[in-house]
């Protein structure tokens, strides 16, 4: 059980909740800035984010397991391998659909709050419909993007409702882009299988070279918001601002990484640089708020 339990969570990769997760706690940080916090409110928002990423993500492979499979970089994944059943997989996608669902209890316990639970359904719907997205359109990075949106706006509706939404709004506007960036770069290395199957991809559309110039005006929109962001929430100062100077070098760093003649770097530019940025970023906005306290 526990290695089948590995296996799931390698199938999902768990490790990569970092991209989303230090977002959406940015998010209620902000947001408990003007609310009382609750220790219960941050597991909600834990549970529910591992939850509902775990769900869309086990989904995922569920509904890719035919091209994984004949996909060389791709085939040697848990379900084309057959490490794991197609049983299993659909069995845990179920139950983390029903954790996410139940954990948006929590903030009808400690705050009457019942929009995550409304929401939750449709949330889950969008971000698992995005494992379609590449039949149809090129724009799927830009869904996967939108999926991650979700991630702040929906802390800070689990916190404080549809109170003054501006700052989750600019801050996952911020993390669309960030996100429909790296998944372009990420998407080149796969671009003559995609022509191959049919999948739509903006590097399978465009070609590498142009899909790198996207997937860097992407990030300067990310970095652009996340100024934005500083003028929008009244509780953001210099710490910040730095902060967001320093995410600039690492988008740069991660350019610099992955070049149309070479795509050996595309992991090493979107695991570490990727994680670096949401996790350090996250730890720059606590500095910021640490010193506002102090001061």
């Amino acid at each position: 059980m526990l290695g089948r339990l590995r296996s799931l969570l390698e199938l999902i990769r768990f490790s990569h909740t970092v991209f989303a997760l230090p977002f959406a706690l940015s998010s209620a940080a902000l947001a408990w800035q003007d609310k009382p916090f609750h220790v219960l409110d941050l597991v909600g928002i834990l549970l529910c984010m591992v939850f509902a990423r775990s769900a869309a993500m086990a989904f995922n492979r569920l509904a890719d397991r035919h091209y994984d499979a004949d996909n060389p970089r791709t085939a040697a994944r848990h379900l084309p391998s057959g490490r794991l059943s197609v049983r299993a997989v659909w069995l845990f996608t179920l139950v983390c659909s029903a954790g996410f669902v139940a954990s948006t209890l929590l903030f009808v316990h400690t705050s009457d709050n019942w929009w995550p639970l409304y929401l939750a359904g449709p949330v889950l719907g969008f971000v698992c419909a995005y494992s379609y997205t590449k039949r149809f359109t090129s724009l799927a990075h830009f869904w996967l993007g939108a999926s991650l949106f979700l991630a702040p706006v929906s802390a800070w509706i689990a916190l404080r409702g549809l109170e003054d939404l501006r700052v989750p709004v600019v801050l996952g506007l911020a993390v669309l882009f960030w996100v429909a960036g790296f998944d372009i770069l990420y998407a080149c290395q796969d671009v003559d299988f995609d022509r191959k199957a049919r999948l739509r991809s903006v590097p399978a559309r465009l070609g590498v070279p142009a899909s790198l110039r996207i997937a860097l005006g992407c990030h300067l929109v990310m970095v652009a918001l996340l100024l934005g962001l500083f003028w929008t929430s009244p509780h953001l100062g210099v710490v910040y601002l730095t902060g967001v100077g320093l995410v600039a070098v690492l988008i740069g760093w991660e350019h610099w990484l992955v070049r149309p003649d070479d795509l050996s770097r595309v992991n090493q530019a979107f695991f570490q640089v990727n994680g670096i940025i949401s996790v350090g970023l996250f730890v720059i906005l606590l500095v910021q708020l640490a010193v506002n306290a102090s001061g």
